[in-house]
């Protein structure tokens, strides 16, 4: 990973995900970098393939519970979630507010691109389905709406 610059990489075929992420810059295995480069990556794996499942073994975008209809706007790409437009800013939209089809509601970074994600309908924000800096999927719910009446 260090070779190719990448901090975190993701693969998912027939039902394996694998997750491999950077560790941080205080974290031990900095030491074993410089001993045996090769090694490094190949250990995480396992740790890392471990524990990426547990969030997803819970998806956070079932039918609400009141039984009320509710749209859900989904990822349209690959990426990492994020609810504002750095850090230490608001987010785009929080619990309750109302927002308009078009409006920009968070961004999903991929490939180091910011994609703003807009609402493809007006209504009120009920939930988000992600949190922020999470992983998300093609299709993935990302908050759940409740579509504003037509009169």
């Amino acid at each position: 990973m260090a070779a190719h610059g990448l901090e975190e990489f993701e693969y998912e075929h027939a039902g394996l995900r694998i997750r491999l992420k950077k560790a941080s810059a205080s974290a031990a295995p900095a030491p074993r970098a410089g001993g045996a480069p090769p090694a490094l990556p190949a250990q995480p794996a396992p740790a890392a393939a471990a524990v990426a499942p547990a969030p997803e073994a819970a998806p956070p975008e079932p039918a609400p519970a009141t039984g009320e209809e509710l749209h859900v706007i989904k990822s349209p790409i690959v990426g990492t979630f994020y609810s504002a437009p750095s850090p230490g800013t608001p987010s785009f939209v929080k619990v309750g507010d109302v927002i308009q089809a078009g409006q920009v509601v968070c961004i999903v970074e991929a490939m180091k691109l910011m994609n703003e994600i807009e609402s493809d309908i007006s209504g009120e924000v009920v939930r988000p389905l992600v949190e922020n800096g999470q992983p998300v999927e093609y299709g993935q719910g990302l908050f759940a709406i409740r579509p504003t009446k037509k009169r």
